[in-house]
């Protein structure tokens, strides 16, 4: 790790030299070390450029903010640390549960966050280093986890494109955001884009879907409103499976890390398609960004590393630019922003940078029954939601997962998804001794939630049926939200206040829940939102 001087020596460097010129700079020089996380040789080669525009990660928000900024004239650069991941049909892009191996972890993952991973699985992981596909993150009292790739989070999300009622979004999220505004314009947007449908009957009715029926049916049985979930799917690729023209994808539960046979409409081939359409967006993968600071001339400095597949820095680059969205997921970019409040390199950001942390209510069970046959192989994606919304501050939605295939063991059991409204919610702080940004959550966070959600799933596990929850040894989240929140840090439009150019566009905005519902299409809705007015307002000054 470089001392504090060298560091200030090497941004001051960066910020002079890019700030030099106009178009792109690219000053090839060497350097042994810069702030960063990648093992590297003792001398890598440095290039300075400027950029108009630089968006930080690939997921719903920086896809959004990619296409519309790009179809408004704006040349567009995304930096995405990980890789690209191309599907099928019939490829082997993706490493499944069946068969783990380096491709599902992020090259820097801890062991001790892998730990609980492999208990959730009942599989060892590969720990081989690699620019895989999902970073577990363990933090105090928490494992968050968050996707790495072009599309981000889109790459593992199940699928589920689900808007909150107004009852519930109004009770928990920002008051700045207009619910009927995005009911009426965005929500609806970002369905199209996604090409959302539900699943056909014709598929629910194969053999492996079994067990989704069966939570169909228990939820009715017992009194919940249960209903279909909107997916971004085409479902002819599972009803092929189902007629043995693909290998088995979708029908063997095999989503939990990227469908390989392709037929899911993800960011990638969806926002930043069109984007890279334009010819005004280009996409840099394997890049690293280790840290942004406020450049001279009202400029941004992001410093990146350019990494191979195994996270060794094979190059260093000091961007510049005069427009920098924070997309890099609620995670990594309350990491970048925390060390840059803690060590000055923004002056000036909201002491709420941080706070207002949450899980989404995140809650995790494995439902046995004895008595009820599931199948050894258990169809996906999610397609059926039971939604407890009456009373908006203890709404959940519980869902259906299938279990992938575990050793050809027919386990009788299933996985079952409860997102619950929490008002329990961490912080993110800054230690100067190891230059990390640490998770902090409450001991005893979300426990009230995840006690009625336990309830509930019961209920509808029904009196022979028995279910264990993941969350009790440590909370667990895919849905990480909040850090640098709308209101505190951030106006309406994701603008951090008193920081002209300085955009937050992801789940960071959203102060940890986006009501009940999983939040990609709450964060897109919401990027879209701030778009249309960045675009209308900014370009040309602060963009």
């Amino acid at each position: 790790m470089p001392t504090s001087t060298t560091r200030r020596r090497f941004l001051t460097a960066a910020a002079l030299g890019a700030a030099a010129g106009s178009g792109v700079l690219t000053t090839p020089t060497a350097h042994a070390a810069a702030p960063g996380t990648g093992a590297r040789p003792s001398r890598v080669p440095l290039t300075r450029e400027e950029h108009r525009a630089v968006v930080i990660g690939s997921g719903f928000g920086g896809g959004v903010s990619a296409l519309r900024l790009a179809q408004a004239g704006v040349p567009v650069t995304v930096l995405e640390r990980g890789r690209r991941w191309i599907t099928g049909p019939n490829v082997d892009t993706y490493a499944t549960v069946s068969h783990p191996d380096r491709r599902l972890l992020w090259y820097g993952t801890t062991p001790e966050a892998v730990r609980p991973v492999q208990r959730l699985l009942g599989r060892p992981l590969d720990l081989d280093p690699y620019v895989g596909l999902v970073e577990p993150v363990l933090g105090d009292s928490l494992l968050a986890l968050c996707a790495a790739g072009v599309g981000g989070g889109s790459l593992v999300y199940q699928g589920m494109t689900l808007q909150p009622s107004r009852e519930v979004f109004e009770t928990w999220l920002p008051g700045e955001l207009d619910y009927g505004l995005l009911d009426r314009e965005y929500y609806p947007r970002v369905a199209r884009m996604l090409d959302v449908s539900t699943a056909p009957d014709e598929l629910l009715a194969t053999p492996t879907y079994r067990a989704t029926r069966i939570f169909r049916d228990r939820a009715e049985r017992r009194g919940f409103p249960v209903e279909k979930v909107p997916q971004p799917v085409d479902w002819n690729y599972p009803l092929a499976e189902t007629r043995g023209e693909m290998r088995p994808a979708y029908t063997s539960g095999d989503t939990l890390f990227g469908v390989n046979n392709g037929g899911k409409h993800t960011v990638d081939l969806t926002y930043l398609a069109q984007a890279e359409a334009t010819g005004r967006c280009q996409v840099l993968t394997q890049h690293q960004v280790t840290s942004v600071a406020r450049g001279t001339g009202g400029r941004w400095t992001v410093h990146v590393d350019r990494i191979d597949d195994a996270g060794r820095v094979l190059e260093q680059r000091i961007i510049t630019t005069k427009a920098l969205v924070m997309a890099a997921g609620s995670m990594n970019t309350t990491r970048l922003l925390v060390r840059a409040a803690a060590l000055g390199d923004i002056p000036g950001l909201p002491g709420e940078v941080g706070q207002g942390f949450g899980t989404n209510g995140d809650r995790i069970y494995l439902w046995s029954d004895l008595l009820e046959d599931f199948g050894p192989r258990q169809g996906s994606p999610i397609a059926y939601i039971a939604k407890t919304w009456d009373d908006p501050r203890t709404a959940s939605t519980t869902c259906q997962f299938s279990l992938p295939p575990l050793y050809g063991v027919d386990t009788r059991s299933t996985l079952v998804l409860a997102m619950a409204v929490s008002p329990d919610r961490g912080r993110w702080t800054y230690s100067g001794l190891t230059d990390t940004v640490n998770m902090h959550f409450p001991v005893a966070g979300d426990r009230a939630v995840g006690l009625l959600a336990a309830q509930r799933v019961q209920a509808m596990a029904g009196g022979l049926g028995t279910i264990a929850e993941f969350n009790l040894a440590e909370n667990i989240t895919v849905h990480p939200l909040g850090g640098a929140c709308m209101g505190p840090v951030t106006d309406p439009y994701g603008r951090v206040h008193d920081q002209p150019g300085l955009y937050v566009l992801d789940g960071a905005l959203i102060p940890g829940t986006t009501g009940a519902c999983n939040p990609s299409m709450t964060i897109a809705a919401v990027a879209e939102h701030a778009l249309d007015t960045i675009v209308a307002q900014d370009v040309g000054t602060t963009v």
